[in-house]
C-alpha cells in the first residue's frame, strides 16, 4: 500500500483509500479517522470532559436527558440522541428508541422469552434490543 499526502489549505480536508478489499488496516484507517471526527464535551458535576468515542459503551436517555456511559461514569451531554446517531461511527448502533450501543463493548446477548434479545455490555451495564432493531442490530454485527 502506497501513502501520498497533499498539504493544500485551499481545499477541504478528506481522505481517500483505494483498496482491493476492506481489509484489517483499511478498517483501522477508518476507525481512526471515524473516531476522531466526533468531539463531544460530557459534563459530570461541575466539570466538563472531552470524551472519547472508543471509551465509550454506550449513548442513553434517561429522564429526557442524554447521556455517555464510560467504564465507570455517566456524563450528561447537550445533545440530542438523533443528532448523535447522524454523526457516529459505525461502532456504534441504535439498539433501541432510547440507546446507541458501541458494537465494540458489547460482551454478550442474552435471548429473553418474548425473542427479543439483552445486551450486557464489558461494564456490566444491561440493556435491550428492541423488535423494531432487532434486524438493523443482526445485520451490523453479521449474525
Amino acid at each position: 500500500m502506497k501513502l501520498q499526502i497533499v498539504i493544500d489549505s485551499n481545499r477541504d480536508e478528506e481522505i481517500i483509500v483505494y483498496a482491493h478489499n476492506k481489509s484489517p488496516l483499511v478498517i483501522e484507517i477508518e476507525e481512526l479517522v471515524n473516531s476522531r471526527s466526533v468531539d463531544l464535551i460530557g459534563y459530570a458535576e461541575n466539570e466538563a470532559v472531552k470524551l472519547n468515542l472508543n471509551d465509550i459503551y454506550c449513548f442513553f436517555t434517561e429522564d429526557n436527558k442524554v447521556y455517555a456511559l464510560t467504564e465507570n461514569e455517566k456524563y450528561r451531554l447537550k445533545s440530542r440522541l438523533y443528532q448523535l446517531e447522524e454523526n457516529l461511527n459505525n461502532n456504534f448502533v441504535k439498539i433501541n428508541q432510547s440507546c446507541i450501543a458501541n458494537i465494540r463493548k458489547i460482551d454478550r446477548f442474552k435471548a429473553t422469552v418474548g425473542g427479543s434479545l439483552t445486551v450486557i455490555f464489558k461494564n456490566g451495564h444491561v440493556d435491550f434490543v428492541s423488535r423494531r432493531n432487532l434486524k438493523n442490530v443482526k445485520e451490523r454485527l453479521g449474525l
